[in-house]
């Protein structure tokens, strides 16, 4: 199976996102990794746990915490019938550079630094943690963030807490020294993604030759450039198209200088035009802005 990177940007008006699905979802990308770190909440029901080099079986719900860049399996896949889960995905500086160094937050440290290896939570937090998780999809913004932390201070006090040891170190994960590089060049893309970037801008980030970064990109991210920065902007489009936007205006806000060329690419990747996929309802996964 492909491992794949997975292009991830916060919902609108928040510093994470927060994604809630009701139903198994088809077509996605299965075996993959990005830098956010990822805290998962199934409810209830069975399934496959394959996170980096662990592969087990869980039941009754599950609760887990994993840190960045570690392979996963999409946790919807072979699902059939009922399915519930609530994601959140975080940067380490979702709150600024130094926030989690405060020394209130040490605990919180300690969890980023352990869910290196994949951290799953018994059935005793996965009820307190799961209803504030199942809260937030109907909070505002502010609160949202407040509740946040305090699930984040309940997973790092917890004693029901089982470390998978998912780490697959040398044998096809990332590696922690190139995770700062892909951390630059993904992070010059997020401030930069809406208006032109050559691939020599990224080749400078990067600091390799534009041939040598652009034989590392695809071998990290499994795609070119042109491919990724396209899925990145039509990810970032249906943020937008889920607000109040003339399509005009969201085709330029998401670095797209022709509207024909912007409609083009979204209906090749989605399969829709945009004002479609603005009209279509039952979408199996809200995104929560």
């Amino acid at each position: 199976m492909k491992l794949e990177f997975e292009t991830i940007q916060p919902s609108a008006g928040s510093s994470f996102r927060l994604l809630h699905y009701t139903e198994a979802e088809e077509g996605g990308i299965l075996w993959h990794y990005h830098p956010e770190y990822e805290l998962l909440y199934i409810p209830q029901g069975s399934g496959r746990r394959h996170i980096g080099q662990h592969v087990s079986h869980y039941e009754g719900g599950e609760l887990l915490f994993m840190g960045p860049n570690l392979p996963h399996l999409s946790f919807s896949h072979e699902q059939h019938g009922p399915f519930e889960q609530v994601v959140v995905q975080l940067r380490a500086d979702f709150l600024g550079d130094t926030f989690l160094q405060r020394p209130e937050l040490a605990a919180v440290q300690q969890l980023f630094v352990r869910s290196g290896q994949g951290l799953s939570f018994g059935p005793q937090t996965r009820a307190a943690v799961g209803d504030a998780l199942r809260q937030m999809t109907n909070q505002p913004a502010p609160l949202r963030l407040l509740t946040l932390l305090q699930v984040l201070y309940q997973l790092a006090d917890a004693t029901d807490v089982t470390e998978l040891h998912a780490d697959m170190g040398s044998s096809g994960g990332v590696q922690v020294k190139e995770q700062k590089r892909l951390g630059r060049i993904y992070q010059y893309i997020q401030e930069h993604f809406a208006e032109p970037i050559t691939v020599q801008d990224l080749a400078d980030v990067a600091n390799l030759s534009v041939p040598a970064f652009c034989r590392y990109f695809k071998k990290m991210t499994s795609q070119t450039l042109t491919n990724f920065l396209q899925e990145y902007r039509i990810s970032h489009a249906r943020l937008l198209l889920l607000q109040d936007l003339p399509i005009t205006e969201v085709s330029y806000a998401s670095g797209f200088n022709n509207l024909s060329h912007f409609n083009r690419t979204f209906r090749r990747l989605t399969g829709l035009t945009p004002s479609a996929y603005r009209e279509q309802k039952g979408a199996t996964a809200v995104l929560v802005s």
